[in-house]
């Protein structure tokens, strides 16, 4: 065999190099970044939700109160005499008939109002505004404004009797009407918050759609049933959820206006029964009960709600 010493020697293929992860670079999540941005939340989150639930539960069992610092343990006692205590139960149709009122009227008023105002110009940027300014008014603030213009002898009565109504009804004094008055004071304040979604909902609707639709002959009435509307599901989910569970907790609202008269409970909510039962009678107990129904009456309705509203939202 002849070797060619000549020939310059083969070279191998040099060995791959292993790409190192440049310094300072994080390898993923870790406990340094649960530490860093979880901990903080979840932390927050435990103390001030999780914690006073789990303590309200275990006050429903007792009967504690806040003028005896000793307490005993009675089991669910409180939960069976929540069923025979007509007050509460009263609280609860009161809060239902509230409830379906402010989901249903500032929904649909929202709505038309938002269409109206789905233009351009500093005019309709104005009237946004307008609408929207009850939302960040305390609540104490309009109940006491409204508590005056509804009185007996207030401007809207005034008018009435200006207008030759010779006896105007009692908006506030009235137990038949007391209630609906209240719900309009509600519906009133959460109107803007309403008006404000649908018409980020419109803004996102995209031109073409509602264009190709009048192209084929759609009016302007169809084109908001089949384009607008199924379009809309998302900000309606929205508004019903928040709509059910700010009216259930109402209790500013009340204890303004109406203390939970006129009579004996015309128009007492449930939030307002608790914390009537729990910093007036003080039964913490008994009050920590009510608020435990109070909450899973409001998960369960939420829940229910929201898978409803989010499968019509994928069947739409």
């Amino acid at each position: 065999m002849v070797v060619d010493l000549s020939a310059p020697p083969r070279s191998r293929p040099a060995p791959a190099r292993r790409r190192r992860r440049p310094r300072g670079r994080p390898r993923g999540p870790g406990l340094w970044h649960f530490l860093t941005f979880a901990a903080p939340g979840t932390l927050v989150y435990l103390c001030l939700v999780l914690l006073p639930i789990a303590l309200s539960f275990g006050y429903s069992l007792t009967n504690r109160s806040l003028l005896r610092p000793e307490a005993e343990f009675v089991g669910l006692r409180n939960y069976r005499l929540l069923l025979e205590d007509e007050t509460f139960l009263e609280s609860l149709r009161v809060t239902t008939i509230l409830t379906l009122i402010v989901i249903v009227v500032p929904n649909a008023l929202g709505l038309a109002v938002a269409v109206l105002l789905d233009r351009r110009g500093w005019l309709y940027n104005a009237l946004r505004a307008v609408f929207f300014t009850p939302m960040v008014i305390s609540s104490v603030v309009i109940s006491v404004i409204w508590t005056r213009v509804l009185a007996d002898d207030g401007p809207l009565n005034q008018a009435l009797r200006a207008a030759g109504v010779s006896d105007p009804p009692g908006w506030l004094s009235d137990p038949d009407i007391a209630l609906y008055s209240l719900a309009s004071i509600v519906c009133w304040q959460m109107l803007g918050f309403c008006v404000v979604v649908y018409l980020a909902g419109l803004q996102g609707i995209p031109q073409e759609l509602s264009e190709a639709a009048a192209i084929d002959g759609a009016g302007p009435v169809r084109r908001f049933r089949s384009v607008t509307w199924p379009l809309l599901a998302p900000a309606l989910t929205i508004n019903t959820v928040v709509m059910l569970i700010s009216a259930f907790k109402v209790f500013d609202h009340v204890k303004v206006i109406t203390n939970g008269g006129p009579g004996t409970g015309t128009t007492a909510t449930v939030a307002f029964v608790v914390l009537q039962e729990g910093f007036v009678e003080n039964r913490t107990g008994y009050a920590s009960a009510e608020a435990m129904v109070m909450l899973l009456l409001i998960a369960t309705l939420s829940v229910v709600t929201l898978r409803f509203l989010r499968r019509r939202e994928t069947q739409l």
